[in-house]
């Protein structure tokens, strides 16, 4: 229920500011009314800011924050809604002219419970984005100038540090260190956290980063988690690169390390820096890792349709058109509803999240043609060994999840004769 904080709390910073707005106005004899809509907006946002306290405090409970933001940022919050409360009473007194104070004095202490109300705001970004998210430093730091080539980029610095950061930033960094992890740089990275070292030069089975970002999406220790978009293929072959052959280190361009040209590819789409393309790449618009089945484009059409039916659906890679699709736990939507749209991107979607919605083996047919999936999460439905008849066909699936469904160990054996597939993930886990 914490997570609902985030949404709420714009409620009170709407309904505060326009209480101001509406105050401001009103000392105009043309808008003198607005006096009563003032304090409607006081009361809503009185009544929004002791729900966001109490939605705070339960996010509180469930993340690794900066104890003293954490703080500050909680007495300020329920500061604001107590002033608020106040407030809303003393503009009633003066609707029934029972008020001690002046219209004057009133304007600001509203004044005053805005000002309160954006340092409060303003520790609340520092929670979710970082302590340095807005700040003298950051607003005047200095962007690295993009790099003109491949050979010229720095592995770390260009690369693999953004890529981290983009990822992983929102949970690790300076305010909100879950696991004691922070991504802010080189140092903080080979300093680890309570799991371990983070990255190991050569050695990915001890690069705890590596290890996180490669589970099955079904797992609970894969990274990014929440719901957060995980690293493409493409960016997980970086970071792999990196440790096992950029000696996990920084300062060094791409022209210094020997063996690079393995990776050139990858680097080159990944800084949009035309050129350095294999002729593979240029004919798919990728690394020639990439699945050359992949379409090029998507019905855009059935990915609208989809997502106004509460399908989430986010963009892996736009060139070819890789798609992970999740449908919401418990959404309600039957599978004939997804069926058609579904089969429209069959071969864009590589990764499909349909977990605890009740679906049947009946209800799933159609996953046979969805012949470019890789991981397919199925867990928490009422399956039986009988959907195995459905993903024998994929060639591309390489982790499947039917944790919590009614199978038998039968279909661990039935479903090993697909080559592809490297991990099963039920009551008990499978791996090649």
């Amino acid at each position: 229920m914490g997570h609902l904080h985030p949404l709420i709390v714009h409620l009170p910073i709407g309904f505060i500011l326009l209480a101001a707005v509406f105050n401001i106005l009103s000392y105009s004899k043309k808008h003198k009314k607005l006096k009563a809509a003032m304090r409607i907006a006081l009361l809503l946002g009185f009544l929004s800011a002791g729900l966001a306290c109490i939605f705070g405090y339960l996010l509180s409970e469930s993340g690794d924050y900066d104890k003293n933001i954490l703080r500050n940022h909680q007495f300020s919050g329920i500061a604001l809604a107590l002033i608020s409360g106040i407030l809303y009473f003393t503009a009633l007194d003066f609707s029934k002219k029972k008020s001690s104070i002046s219209s004057k004095l009133f304007s600001v202490m509203l004044a005053g419970l805005v000002m309160l109300m954006s340092y409060s705001g303003h520790l609340g970004a520092s929670l979710t984005h970082g302590s340095d998210y807005l700040t003298w430093e950051t607003l005047t730091r200095k962007v690295r100038d993009k790099p003109t080539s491949v050979d010229s980029a720095l592995l770390f610095e260009d690369v693999v540090l953004p890529i981290i950061q983009n990822k992983c930033r929102q949970c690790h960094q300076a305010g909100k260190l879950k696991g004691d992890l922070s991504v802010a740089s080189w140092q903080t990275l080979s300093k680890g956290g309570k799991s371990g070292a983070a990255i190991t030069a050569g050695k990915l089975n001890e690069s705890e980063l590596y290890k996180r970002i490669t589970l099955d999406p079904g797992n609970k220790d894969f990274m990014p988690k929440d719901g957060k978009p995980p690293l493409t293929p493409s960016e997980v072959k970086i970071i792999k690169w990196w440790i096992e052959k950029g000696n996990a280190s920084g300062g060094k361009r791409i022209a210094e390390l020997e063996s690079a040209n393995a990776i050139k590819p990858e680097l080159a789409a990944y800084l949009g820096i035309g050129g350095e393309a294999s002729p593979v790449e240029e004919a798919h618009g990728f690394a020639p890792t990439i699945n050359p089945d992949i379409p090029l484009t998507a019905d855009t059409l059935s990915i609208s349709r989809l997502r106004k039916k509460g399908v989430m659906i986010r963009f892996m890679l736009k060139k070819p058109v890789m798609l992970d699709v999740a449908l919401p736990a418990a959404s309600g939507i039957k599978a004939a509803e997804l069926k058609n749209d579904m089969m429209s991107l069959a071969k864009n979607i590589i990764w499909l999240n349909l977990s605890s919605n009740n679906f049947t083996d009946g209800d799933l047919t159609f996953l046979s043609s969805l012949a470019n999936l890789e991981k397919l999460r199925l867990e928490k439905n009422p399956l039986t060994d009988k959907i195995t008849h459905s993903l024998l066909t994929l060639k591309r699936l390489e982790a499947v999840n039917l944790n919590e469904t009614k199978i038998t160990d039968a279909a661990a054996v039935i479903l090993r004769k697909n080559p592809a597939i490297k991990n099963i993930y039920t009551a008990k886990s499978y791996k090649r």
